[in-house]
């Protein structure tokens, strides 16, 4: 008989980081094969959960999964299960399985289980947009084939095109499989993070970026918004994890001064000014600030969204991004002595 998942949606409490996928010289080459570096994703995973993240979600956008091949996508996943087995075992680690229909999906969900993978970071078929009704059977169809599987919902509205309509979150609280869901950019302070919340509840947490965390928090409190998400904790994690203390230890302070610094470091960054616009270039536009940055270096886009189509000027923006961010870990550093490993093996 199946079990049920490791983790439930009550268990989802901090930081869970979304770093991109390593790749090896030539990756942005047609005819490479083989792509993923895996002596830096070891590092990776070994850094980041060494510097205190409480989770990691790997191949959803900005992971490339869209770009790797199966060969690919299974020796990145068999890395990553060696490096958290030989770390923390217990280390809540959710792999992306999205694919354009329910069986791939569903195939790449048993090879995680395989492995020993915690769960799995899901969008949905986006080939044709999803109605509620085939939303719903969708999520319902995963989580029953594969039910020891912990699931962390993928809310991308570029990607995936459109919302997830409230009515699917009322079968959503019906699956034990749903831990999580990574809700959308600033929407996670309006009306439709309140509304949809209005039906989860605390049965797991619509986690808001970092940058969403404070002003959520401050209108929810901790059982409703325990998590937030992250993709700067690759560019560095010692902020973000600062931010989450500061709230869990009730120094509001600390966390407003905190979330100030980190909206000022992403002024510049594009995601903030145009998110559309962010939509078509937001892998490579990730993999350059965070090799910019230097915490981990992983390489370039594998075709087609390589960096050289990349209009300067978002380019530009990204490296001030990248410098206010620097600026920032110092800071946090002379205020609250609060660092993190920048070695490189």
């Amino acid at each position: 008989m199946n079990s049920l998942p490791k983790v439930t949606g009550r268990d989802m409490r901090g930081v869970m980081a979304y770093p991109p996928t390593p790749a090896l010289p030539g990756a942005e080459r047609v005819d490479a094969t083989d792509t993923v570096d895996l002596v830096e994703t070891e590092r990776m995973i070994r850094t980041l959960i060494d510097d205190g993240v409480d989770a990691i979600a790997l191949n959803g956008t900005l992971g490339e999964c869209a770009t790797l091949t199966l060969d690919e996508w299974k020796s990145f996943a068999g890395c990553v299960a060696e490096t958290v087995k030989s770390v923390s075992p217990d280390f809540p680690v959710f792999i992306g399985t999205t694919t354009l229909n329910t069986r791939d999906t569903v195939a790449r969900m048993k090879y995680l289980v395989d492995l020993g993978i915690t769960g799995t970071l899901l969008g949905r078929p986006m080939w044709g947009n999803m109605v509620a009704p085939v939303m719903e059977r969708f999520y319902r169809d995963v989580a029953e084939a594969v039910p020891e599987l912990a699931i962390v919902v993928y809310d991308n509205t570029a990607a995936f095109g459109g919302v997830i309509p409230r009515v699917v979150y009322r079968t959503l609280v019906e699956l034990p499989q749903i831990v999580a869901v990574k809700y959308a950019g600033g929407a996670s302070t309006g009306f439709r993070y309140h509304n949809d919340m209005a039906h989860t509840g605390t049965s797991f947490p619509l986690m808001p970026i970092e940058t969403d965390w404070l002003p959520a928090w401050e209108m929810y409190g901790e059982e409703l918004v325990g998590m937030a998400w992250s993709s700067t904790t690759a560019c560095g994690p010692a902020p973000v994890l600062a931010l989450r203390d500061a709230l869990r230890e009730g120094r509001i302070d600390d966390a407003r001064w905190l979330n100030e610094r980190l909206r000022w470091a992403h002024e510049p960054f594009l995601v903030g000014q145009d998110f559309m616009e962010f939509s078509k270039y937001n892998v490579p536009l990730e993999k350059i600030r965070v090799n910019e940055a230097g915490y981990i270096q992983v390489g370039k886009c594998r075709p087609p969204y390589t960096e050289d189509l990349v209009p300067e000027v978002h380019v530009r923006d990204t490296k001030e991004h990248i410098g206010r961010y620097q600026q920032v870990i110092k800071e946090v550093a002379d205020r609250l002595g609060v660092t993190h490993t920048v070695e490189q093996s």
